[in-house]
C-alpha cells in the first residue's frame, strides 16, 4: 500500500524562524542513512549504469510503501507532516538502529515512543526464573518471551550464544540471530527443518497479538531483513512449542546436538523457559567445557527478576553472585 503525501503540518519543529533548519538536518540525514545501503542489503538488484551511491530514494520509497514524491519533499527539507507511521516504515526500510530511529522522531518533533517492549518484558519477567537458570548452571538455558526476545540466560547459555546474549536490547531476539546474523559465533546446522518450525510458533503466538504495533514493527523489519523469514511467514504455518533436536557448530568446541524442553511459566502467559540438553556424550563434553571457561558475555543479575537486563548486561553477575562465565 502506498500513503500519501499529507498536508503541511499545524505547528514546524524548532530551528530557523519557520523549522527550516530542523527540516534540512531531517534530510540530510536521512540521504546519509539512503546511501550507506546497498540494493543488495534490501534484497534489490544491482541494476546497470548505477550512479546513485547506495539506494535510489524511488527505491526507498518503494520499500516503505510511501510516495515518491512525498519521500523527496522530506529529504528536500520541505514543510510536510510527517507521522509516525510513515517515519517508522522508512526506519525499518533504512534499518536504522534505536539511536538512530530516536534521531529521527527528534528531527520530525515526534513524542518519544512508549518504553521498548523488550525492556518491559525483562522487567515483567517472573522472579523466580533467575534462581532456576541460575541452578541449572551446567546446561545452557534462558528465559524466552512468545516473541522470542531474549529475557533471562546463564553463563553456560552466554558461552553457548554469545552473538545472541551479547546483542544490544533490541537486537536480543533468537529469530533475528537465526534468520539475519546466523554466524554469530554458533551457527545453526539443522536449520532447514528447525527455522520453519520456529516461525510457525511465532505465528501461532501471533494470534495473540494482531495488530500489537511491536509485533507488528519486528515481523515487518525481519522479513524485509531476510527473505527466507518472509516466505516462511506467509505460509502461515503454525505449531506450539514442543522438545526439538537442534544442531549447532560453535566456533570454540565444534558441533554440539541438543535436545531443547520448552517450559512454560504458568501464571505468566508470555514466558518461557527453554533448557538446552546435550543429546550425546561428545555434545556433554563439549557443554561442559563451555561451562567451564569463563565468559565474555556478562550475565544480568536479579533485579525486579533479572531487570537488570533491562538496562543492559555491563558489569552484571548471576543471581548466585559468582563471576559471569
Amino acid at each position: 500500500m502506498t500513503l500519501t503525501a499529507p498536508g503541511p503540518p499545524t505547528s514546524l519543529p524548532d530551528g530557523g524562524a519557520d523549522g527550516t533548519d530542523v527540516r534540512h538536518e531531517l534530510g540530510a540525514f536521512l540521504r546519509s542513512r539512503r546511501e550507506r545501503l546497498t540494493p543488495a542489503d534490501v534484497g534489490l538488484a544491482p541494476g546497470l549504469r548505477r550512479r546513485t551511491p547506495g539506494l535510489r530514494r524511488e527505491e526507498v520509497a518503494q520499500l516503505a510503501g510511501i510516495g515518491v514524491t512525498w519521500y523527496t519533499w522530506l529529504e528536500q527539507g520541505r514543510p510536510i507532516n510527517a507521522s509516525a507511521q510513515v517515519l517508522d516504515a522508512v526506519a525499518r526500510t533504512l534499518r536504522l538502529d534505536g539511536a538512530e530511529r530516536t534521531h529521527l522522531r527528534r528531527l520530525a518533533a515526534l513524542p518519544e515512543p512508549v518504553a521498548d517492549p523488550v525492556a518491559q518484558a525483562c522487567a515483567g519477567l517472573d522472579p523466580t526464573i533467575p534462581a532456576i537458570l541460575d541452578g541449572l548452571g551446567a546446561l545452557p538455558a534462558a528465559a524466552y518471551n512468545t516473541r522470542h526476545d531474549l529475557l533471562a540466560w546463564n553463563a553456560t547459555f552466554a558461552g553457548m550464544f554469545p552473538g545472541l546474549a551479547s546483542a544490544p536490547l533490541e537486537r536480543r531476539n533468537s529469530l533475528w540471530h537465526v534468520f539475519v546474523e546466523p554466524g554469530c559465533g554458533c551457527r545453526f546446522v539443522n536449520f532447514d527443518t528447525e527455522a520453519p518450525l520456529m516461525v510457525a510458533t511465532l505465528r501461532a503466538d501471533y494470534a495473540q497479538h494482531v495488530g500489537d504495533p511491536a509485533w507488528t514493527s519486528f515481523i515487518d523489519e525481519l522479513s524485509a531483513a531476510s527473505p527466507v523469514f518472509a516466505r516462511l511467514w506467509a505460509g502461515h504455518d503454525v505449531a506450539q512449542p514442543d522438545t526439538r533436536h537442534k544442531t549447532f557448530h560453535h566456533r570454540g568446541v565444534g558441533e554440539i546436538h541438543l535436545v531443547t524442553t520448552t517450559l512454560l511459566v504458568a501464571h505468566a502467559r508470555d514466558q518461557r523457559v527453554i533448557v538446552y540438553n546435550p543429546a550425546d556424550d561428545d555434545s556433554r563434553d563439549r557443554i561442559a567445557l563451555l561451562a567451564s571457561r569463563p565468559s565474555a558475555v556478562p550475565v544480568p543479575a536479579p533485579s525486579n527478576g533479572y531487570g537488570g537486563g533491562v538496562g543492559g548486561v555491563d558489569a552484571l553477575t548471576p543471581a548466585s553472585g559468582r563471576p559471569a562465565g
